[in-house]
């Protein structure tokens, strides 16, 4: 048996329209590498399918958000774990992650579509 979210469609949609169908942290412009990623998952309180509870990320910051290997903080600050700055590998770690550490995230131009901070701050911490 698995769980059906049939808000999703929807979400993404609106997620996706409301960030330019662009990475937020990236600014990557594939819509077939993005998702839209909840602030709080959509099983927790707060979880509510809803544009200031997404953000839309690219596959890997989606990944590496559920993971807590990258953070947002309520100043729209990427924050990256600091286990990640430290290690050495290939490119995509390098200038996929480390390299977005103290950027700032692309929000969308309407206040209402924007990242509430209080998800944020409640996911940051």
């Amino acid at each position: 048996m698995t769980k059906q979210r049939l808000h999703q469609p929807l979400f993404r949609e609106r997620v996706l329209h409301a960030y330019g169908s662009s990475c937020a942290v990236c600014r990557l412009r594939h819509v077939e590498l993005l998702d839209a990623a909840h602030i709080i998952g959509d099983g927790e309180v707060g979880g509510d399918p809803v544009v200031p509870n997404g953000m839309a990320l690219c596959k890997i910051h989606h990944a590496a958000l559920d993971r807590n290997f990258l953070g947002i903080t309520p100043s729209l600050v990427v924050g990256i774990n600091q286990r990640l700055l430290d290690e050495v590998d290939g490119p995509m770690l390098k200038h996929g992650l480390q390299e977005m550490h103290g950027a700032t995230i692309t929000v969308p131009r309407s206040r209402s579509a924007k990242p509430d901070p209080e998800r944020l701050e409640h996911r940051y911490t």
